[in-house]
């Protein structure tokens, strides 16, 4: 059973755990995560000897016990092949580590080729309150191109139970798809809008170095069409009260996902399991990275030395810049300039000539208190956050 305490209870240092699960059923051409396929092997190979490193690394984190945990994300790869059971001894350890907030948020990515109902009622009885998952597409022709282990008819089964379940479901789908026609895409959003989400998360399908598709590429729609494709995808899930927050993401009424806006808001965050990030502010305002070891054996391997760290590094002060504004320009309303000096511990008027730069692009719009990207900064928010690029 988790530890939950109440708001009163807890000190005010928050922290998101993300525990990374590694093995899918199939490796997906468009995939550049640190994801396996399993090939000719069963999960229970992996399940109880990677789990057991996860473990030992919550347990041997060197951070005060005193984080409160107000977001945990199983991501993957498919976290979905875990059992519930697998789910709450991690849960149960993390609890036993540190505080979890009464209300935290706990998700679980999960995949509609390897659940099923009653994975879905283990997985909320043993704490986990969110589901998302990877839908993609419900048209099958798109499915098959994107080589997914599911059709549309499990696709829509695989919703239907998750919202039957759970008070906050998440459907990933993608756009510009390979021969994805404008219909295609209407026909994607109202099969979503029909399940009722709470929350989605929409993805322009990109070309990514190191993936099949990127040594192959599919043909997709022209840039012109992809540009009225998010714009379909905009106009008709906020005329269905859906807030578009942020790049990539579309919620119902406090539904945003907490996990993801403490990473838009470059809060603190722990990754467990292999080739995890984590960003852990430390004393006197130092910032510091750690990577896990990205080979899961050699992941678990390192169960023996405890040393699961392949890299270290404190974030310099011009790269604390980009980052933060890496993250926090995804956010369509934009940040407050307190939240900027508080989580970088520079004063705004340090940045005060790249500001002026992006508001000349048109980029942004500055007030007294807040930094907001313009419609034009969110569409070329790569050159945006060039602006904000310092050498070291």
């Amino acid at each position: 059973m988790l530890n939950f305490t109440s708001a009163k209870d807890y000190p005010s240092d928050h922290l998101s755990i993300y525990v990374h699960i590694p093995w899918c059923i199939h490796k997906c051409p468009y995939c550049d995560f640190n994801s396996y396929a399993l090939r000719n092997k069963s999960i229970k190979d992996n399940e109880g000897v990677y789990t057991e490193s996860l473990i030992e690394q919550i347990k041997t984190s060197n951070l005060s016990s005193d984080k409160v945990i107000h977001s945990i994300f199983f991501g993957g790869g498919t976290p979905s092949l875990f059992a519930p059971q697998t789910i709450d001894r991690i849960l149960n350890c993390i609890s036993n580590k540190f505080f979890i907030k009464d209300d935290c948020e706990i998700s679980l990515e999960a995949n509609p080729g390897t659940i099923d109902q009653d994975f879905f009622k283990g997985y909320k009885q043993v704490g986990v309150n969110r589901i998302s998952l990877g839908i993609q597409s419900f048209n099958d022709n798109h499915l098959k191109s994107l080589e997914r282990v599911h059709d549309k008819k499990q696709a829509i089964a695989a919703a239907e139970q998750a919202r039957a379940i759970f008070n906050n479901i998440n459907l990933d789908l993608m756009y510009a798809l390979p021969n994805q026609t404008m219909n295609d895409l209407q026909n994607d959003i109202d099969t979503a809008l029909s399940i009722s989400p709470d929350h989605i998360s929409y993805y322009h399908l990109t070309i990514e170095p190191n993936t099949f598709f990127h040594k192959f590429p599919p043909r997709q729609p022209s840039l012109d069409d992809s540009a009225d494709m998010s714009d379909v995808i905009a106009n008709s899930l906020t005329k269905k009260d859906f807030q578009h927050y942020e790049t990539s993401a579309y919620a119902k009424q406090n539904k945003q996902c907490r996990h993801n806006l403490n990473y838009w808001k470059f809060g603190d965050y722990l990754g467990i399991g292999a080739g995890a990030h984590s960003k852990i502010t430390l004393k006197k305002n130092q910032r510091q990275r750690f990577t896990c070891f990205k080979n899961p054996t050699k992941y678990i391997s390192c169960i023996e030395n405890k040393n699961f760290f392949s890299e270290t590094k404190f974030i310099t002060k011009n790269s604390l810049i980009f980052e933060f504004m890496m993250n926090a320009l995804r956010l369509n309303n934009g940040f407050e300039k307190n939240l900027f000096e508080k989580q970088t511990n520079l004063k705004i008027a340090s940045i005060h000539k790249e500001l002026s730069e992006a508001k000349d692009k048109k980029f942004i719009i500055e007030t007294s208190d807040m930094i907001k990207p313009t419609k034009l900064g969110r569409n070329f928010l790569n050159e945006l956050l060039q602006i904000f690029m310092r050498d070291e």
